[in-house]
């Protein structure tokens, strides 16, 4: 093999730049772009070949160029950012964007995105508003708060509570509460940086009422519960209900505070599921505080929620941690009109995705399941299809042992390994997310919507993905 020479094959920047697919490009985007796409794919054409032993892949590699130079330059102008359908059964898949907000309510949050907004301006005063008055009121008539605002994430909410209530003072909390809530955020650590300072009572397995009682001191500023909604201590086990606590705090006149982590507004063991605690049992018991996530199974936007004491709640807003923990129009137009669906919780659990697949019914997704099923095998692909039961769970440090009985549609491709046809689903337009499971992609129709399935049978097809001649390329 004469490298030489298949160096001298690769065309120069000008010789490409005169092509009129190249011209296109140009007229499309921008000279410096495809300029730059030119001088990157040529370059690793030279790299390749400088390592290559075969002759034959150099040549094809060295014809496709233009076509590469081509990809590159669209890749570049297209967002990172895109769709993808999520067949892992995961509802709240932490990596692939937790709660999916309703084409409905997109709608009319892109309604106030694309234009201006009274975002901060009271339309009925005429003058300038606040940006939690859009929901404030929502959330107190759900929850019985007498006040509420929002932040950015859960982690804020809790930092900005503690910096609020227990800066320069200690809060009280349980040894077996201490949670890590992902990517190595820890409630210590973020106690820490609030400036309160820890004190942490009795075991990781047991805590009693008097552990609470006995650390109370002149400097306690607060006794801080935290859920712990993603794992589970079984067994020789003790804890301190909030209800308890509260009497505490009042007794020695210092404020409880409660992470609900998750959150959750409806009582999910009316659809079959563990009781998780709701956000109005915590304020019904006295809780002076409440926090939660809004993009976990109240099913909105990320946002951190606080609900509680009025007296709190507005030496909150007033703390200078708040401007830069706020939430944008886009957070607070979606919360506004999710929280809506809340006034009845037949309609949350019908227009909130999220409530909408953790109590679907087993009937309802076996017959999606069988839709799926059949629209693969109508189009005639190369591969086993066929129907399985498996269990969706609920993700998102949410009910952690909870399983949800499902359907799935298994696929075991007859011409590629079950690796390949993974990896292709993944680079495709929409790229499709599967679960392997025993040399079988395993496509759990719960966290998939029905307009989803045409989506995948035609990419399948135009794409030839079940086939040597796959025209998926990276």
């Amino acid at each position: 093999m004469n490298k030489n020479i298949l160096f001298r094959n690769i065309p120069k920047v000008d010789v490409l730049l005169e092509k009129e697919s190249i011209q296109n490009l140009i007229r499309l985007y921008s000279r410096d772009t495809v300029v730059e796409a030119i001088r990157e794919e040529t370059e690793g054409l030279r790299e390749f070949i400088k390592t290559c032993e075969d002759e034959g892949e150099a040549v094809r590699r060295t014809e496709e160029l233009v076509q590469n130079i081509e990809r590159h330059v669209v890749k570049m102008h297209t967002p990172d950012m895109r769709p993808v359908i999520n067949g892992t059964g995961t509802i709240l898949h932490t990596n692939l964007g937790r709660a999916p907000i309703s084409m409905e309510h997109m709608e009319y949050v892109a309604s106030v995105a694309t234009g201006y907004s009274n975002l901060e301006y009271d339309l009925e005063a005429g003058r300038r508003g606040e940006r939690y008055s859009h929901f404030e009121e929502l959330l107190c008539k759900i929850t019985g708060a007498e006040a509420a605002m929002a932040v950015n994430n859960n982690a804020a909410s809790v930092m900005l509570i503690l910096n609020t209530i227990g800066k320069d003072k200690e809060i009280v909390v349980s040894r077996g509460e201490l949670v890590e809530i992902g990517g190595k955020f820890r409630v210590p650590d973020v106690m820490e940086q609030s400036g309160a300072t820890l004190v942490e009572v009795g075991t990781t397995n047991k805590t009693h009422f008097s552990d609470y009682e006995n650390a109370i001191t002149e400097d306690t500023s607060a006794l801080l519960k935290v859920h712990t909604s993603n794992y589970r201590i079984v067994g020789f086990t003790e804890n301190v209900p909030i209800a308890e606590l509260v009497p505490l705090g009042e007794k020695y006149g210092i404020p409880v505070i409660e992470d609900l982590g998750s959150g959750v507004l409806i009582d999910l063991a009316k659809y079959g599921l563990e009781h998780e605690p709701t956000v109005q049992e915590s304020i019904q018991a006295g809780a002076d505080v409440v926090c939660f996530s809004g993009d976990k199974l109240l099913g909105g936007p990320q946002a951190g929620i606080i609900v509680g004491k009025k007296k709190y709640i507005d030496r909150m807003k007033k703390n200078q941690l708040t401007r830069a923990l706020r939430i944008d129009k886009f957070t607070a137009t979606t919360l506004d009109v999710v929280l809506h669906e809340y006034l009845s919780e037949e309609k949350a659990v019908q227009n909130i995705p999220v409530l909408r697949m953790i109590t679907e019914s087993q009937e309802e997704i076996e017959k999606k399941a069988r839709t799926l099923s059949r629209m693969l095998k109508t189009a005639k692909f190369e591969a086993d299809i066929q129907l399985e039961k498996c269990e969706s769970q609920i993700g998102g440090g949410s009910l952690p042992l909870e399983r949800i009985p499902s359907v799935a549609v298994t696929i075991k491709p007859s011409r590629i390994t079950t690796s390949e046809l993974e990896e292709r689903m993944r680079h495709l337009p929409v790229p499709v997310i599967p679960r392997t499971m025993n040399d079988k992609i395993v496509l759990d129709v719960r966290t998939i919507e029905r307009r989803l399935f045409r989506v995948i049978v035609e990419q399948f097809k135009k794409y030839h993905v079940f086939e040597e001649n796959c025209l998926i390329r990276r």
